[in-house]
């Protein structure tokens, strides 16, 4: 029997369960600035002298999705407990604002940034996570550990076809006495409907391969190039006249709208250079969309964290068309890539067609 080893062991839906955490977060800011500017920011209490902080109602959300996660055994409540945690997360951090300066601090417009970053940080904690995945496969104890979380699933609720393919998959071929008992259960789990949750993976599946047929269009890559030139050019123009004509002094946010231009700068300076070699191409096709993803990648990251300073949460829009573009660019060199190399699976076990798929843990 192989010797079992004490210690964290990697869940097979961490990816999926971190990108829901943030997307949640994301969403309730969103929701929560809207309806306060709505509403004109009321307050409760005799003469409207007392507010009671969105921060405290965050705080029992994710007070809630702990205990949600300490008591309750199975995916299903890790799904619920990152909706849960997201959502007191995103009410949380919505606030942050009033806890780093002594002004009336909820409208201090660095505050957006720093949400913004927050949450860029945790999109990227997830990619990490993602990449690790598919670079480290899961050793023996790991898939037997994901295969039980599985059964557990099983038999409390029942397994869809899916699941259960999924978790035989982890233990299939294996000699261990555990793997095979494991196996066996799975095979006399009850069966189970796919839940809204499913249809929904499913759905999104289907949306995403029809959206990556528009995206290997060649219109679809020229607007992505003349996106990232003209708003490049647009925004160093103006920020570099501002600087000059003397219209930052005494402008408080002077230097987020100098981080601005220098973003600008960068990536406008990538997207050129990915103009370039579309005209002229190279011996590797994907080169000028990996400069066309890097001077995305360069705004998303770094110039946006200043344009949310400056602009507030009406950078959001121009947020959204950086992301619609950056998919774009990702499916172009996902594509070239595939077209050199041929496709394999990943160390968690699904086909190399589904590795870029929206995932859902579903109420597994």
């Amino acid at each position: 029997m192989r010797a079992r080893q004490g210690g964290l062991v990697r869940g097979v839906g961490a990816v999926a369960c971190l990108t829901t955490f943030a997307v949640t977060g994301i969403g309730t800011v969103l929701v929560t600035r809207f309806l306060l500017a709505w509403a004109g920011y009321p307050k409760l209490g005799g003469g409207g002298r007392l507010h009671i902080a969105h921060m405290l109602w965050g705080g029992l959300l994710m007070a809630a999705a702990v205990l949600l996660a300490v008591v309750f055994l199975g995916r299903t409540a890790r799904l619920g407990a990152c909706l849960i945690g997201g959502v007191g997360f995103g009410l949380f951090i919505d606030e942050v604002g009033k806890q780093i300066t002594d002004e009336p601090g909820y409208f201090y417009r660095p505050a957006a940034g720093i949400i913004y970053l927050t949450f860029v940080l945790l999109v990227l904690l997830a990619r990490l996570v993602h990449r690790r995945a598919r670079r480290a496969p899961l050793t023996a104890a790991q898939r037997t550990a994901n295969a039980a979380d599985l059964a557990l699933t099983g038999i409390t609720s029942g397994l869809t076809r899916d699941q259960r393919r999924d978790a035989l998959r982890l233990v299939a071929d294996s000699a261990d006495p555990a793997d095979r008992a494991l196996a066996q259960l799975l095979d006399v789990l009850p069966d189970r409907a796919p839940g809204p949750a499913d249809r929904l993976r499913r759905t999104l599946i289907r949306r995403e391969r029809a959206l990556r047929r528009v995206a290997h269009g060649r219109p679809a890559v020229t607007v992505a190039v003349l996106w990232v030139v003209i708003e490049a050019t647009v925004f160093a123009l103006w920020s570099t006249v501002a600087l000059l004509g003397g219209g930052l002094d005494g402008d408080p946010q002077w230097g987020a709208r100098v981080g601005v231009m220098i973003s600008a700068v960068i990536a406008g300076a990538f997207g050129v250079a990915a103009a370039v070699r579309l005209r002229r191409p190279t011996d590797d096709p994907a080169t000028p969309y990996r400069l066309l993803r890097r001077a995305l990648l360069t705004d998303i990251l770094c110039g946006q964290v200043f344009k949310f300073t400056v602009a507030q949460f009406a950078a959001v829009t121009e947020l959204g068309l950086d992301l619609a573009l950056l998919w774009i660019v990702a499916a172009t060199i996902d594509r070239l890539g595939r077209q050199v190399r041929p496709a394999a699976s990943d160390p968690e076990g699904r086909p190399a067609d589904e590795q870029a798929a929206p995932q859902t843990t579903g109420s597994r």
